[in-house]
């Protein structure tokens, strides 16, 4: 084999690679297609003579007084035909014939070389590039390989895939086009290097390359939100109070923005001002349309509500959903947009559900079960006012309504309206409306009654007291008698007797 070396210092600058690399991977594929040639377990070594710049391959052994393995050991006397200052421990190199190796070694050889060299090329463009993610660059169309794009960035090869294409550009090969670096991929066998054309990130790179107060920082870009090839909102904030953000985006009769739609292939750009206060900056965002309010339903779920006068619900949330989809995306909040008469209709529909009382399934939450809730709305009780109104005959008449749930029912009702029901006092079974009974001058618990029972009881009450006082002695009988009489007559009346004298309905 004649000098190499020229053609190892060709291909080191035509891959941008280091020279030793690619000398180091002829020598590995020097030994993998000897070690298949010769089919040996020895030690080889391969090296290329400086002055010649031809391959030699060497065996190595090692020189001791007694060998135990022939194939990588030999004596002494042995290593002295070879080299003659050799001595014990001393590796000793024994030239290999590379005539020999034929075709299919060459082959190998060749294969591994290549390997090598692409695996090289492959760790130097990652180097390169992975650090410049997000950067614009200038590419030229190198070749079409399906809906994908093979672009030339100069020292490598980048891939557009279609999913990073503007629906509105097509391209032809030699085109030259911006992009900017999405990813770098080390492992992709292809080209590892990612470009797109329908990031976001292209707007920012491109309107810092238009606008000199972005690129010095006098102008912020806060945010930015894009569909390629059909609308772009970008939200700027400027730093000083004397720079209009907005105007300085724009351009003199509209000469810098223009100068990136063309470049975007006529996609339309939005330019809002941004706010710290996400109502503000939501009435920024979703323009052309004109905010009537705007209310904030979680702050911590960033959920808000959008109000707009009927003609500006269209709008307000553009083709498709475009203009209030990019909103949100740009806000990173829900938003929720609905017109003056659908507000309308739904503050209707909120007052005549509350008209009509609360559901019964809400007792739920206050204990009671949930097939106690589904036989009473089988038994048509919708709301909870409705159950209050009847009376527990009319509840037992319901099919699975025993009296033990119907106290269940009076507990949960009770819990409702903010009653809690203690067990000293008892509902009473036959009530058709409960109401608090206090007596004249005590501070006794109340006792819960109907108002029809209170009258009965009083009459009741009073013909006891006539028949137990003897004639002409009216109103002189001993209290004691007179609270037994009282005892025997109200037996079914929960707490003491003396609390229901001069009752108060």
């Amino acid at each position: 084999m004649e000098n190499v070396y020229s053609s190892i210092e060709l291909l080191s600058k035509e891959k941008g690679i280091d020279s030793q690399i690619v000398l180091d991977a002829v020598k590995d594929a020097m030994l993998i297609a000897a070690r298949k040639h010769f089919r040996t377990t020895e030690d080889l070594v391969a090296d290329i003579d400086e002055r010649t710049g031809a391959l030699r391959l060497f065996a190595v052994k090692k020189a001791v007084e007694e060998v135990t393995d022939p194939v990588k050991e030999m004596t002494l006397s042995e290593a002295l035909q070879f080299d003659p200052a050799a001595e014990i421990g001393s590796e000793i190199r024994i030239q290999k014939p590379t005539e020999g190796l034929g075709r299919i070694s060459a082959q190998t050889a060749k294969q591994v070389i290549f390997q090598k060299v692409r695996e090289a090329e492959r760790d130097t463009i990652y180097q390169e590039y992975s650090g410049r993610a997000g950067e614009l660059v200038n590419c030229t169309v190198k070749r079409i390989e399906g809906p994908d794009l093979v672009v030339d960035l100069g020292k490598t090869e980048a891939r557009l895939p279609k999913k990073e294409q503007s629906r509105l550009e097509n391209y032809s090969v030699s085109d030259r086009v911006r992009c900017v670096i999405k990813l770098v991929d080390k492992s992709s066998k292809g080209p590892g290097v990612l470009v797109s054309r329908a990031d976001p990130e292209l707007v920012r790179r491109l309107f810092e390359q238009e606008v000199p107060e972005i690129y010095d920082n006098t102008v912020l870009i806060k945010g930015c939100a894009r569909e390629a090839g059909e609308r772009t909102k970008i939200a700027v904030w400027s730093r000083d109070r004397d720079v209009d953000c907005v105007g300085a985006c724009v351009g003199m009769k509209g000469m810098r923005v223009q100068s990136i739609i063309r470049e975007l292939r006529g996609e339309k750009i939005d330019i809002i001002e941004w706010s710290d206060d996400p109502v503000q900056f939501a009435t920024h965002a979703l323009s052309p349309a004109k905010i009537s309010r705007v209310t904030v339903i979680d702050p911590l779920g960033k959920h808000m509500e959008v109000i707009v006068d009927d003609s500006q619900l269209s709008l307000a949330i553009g083709k498709k959903g475009q203009n209030v989809r990019l909103a949100a995306k740009l806000l990173g909040w829900k938003i929720d947009i609905k017109s003056e008469e659908e507000k309308r209709q739904e503050v209707e529909y909120a007052i005549a559900a509350l008209a009509q009382g609360s559901p019964v399934s809400i007792l739920i939450d206050h204990g009671l079960p949930e097939q106690v809730v589904d036989k009473l709305v089988g038994g048509g009780i919708g709301t909870v006012e409705k159950l209050g109104d009847m009376t527990p005959e009319q509840l037992e008449e319901i099919p699975g309504i025993d009296p033990e749930t119907i106290e269940r029912i009076q507990t949960a009702v009770n819990s409702f309206y903010g009653q809690p029901y203690s067990e000293d006092s008892e509902p009473a079974a036959e009530s058709a409306e409960s109401v608090e009974v206090q007596p004249a001058g005590g501070d006794s618990e109340p006792v819960v009654e109907s108002a029809l029972q209170n009258d009965d009881l009083q009459n009741e009450r009073q013909a006891a007291e006539v028949e137990a006082q003897p004639s002409g002695t009216m109103g002189h009988a001993p209290q004691e008698a007179q609270r037994e009489e009282e005892k025997g007559v109200e037996g079914d009346v929960s707490g003491p007797a003396s609390h229901l004298t001069n009752p108060q309905v």
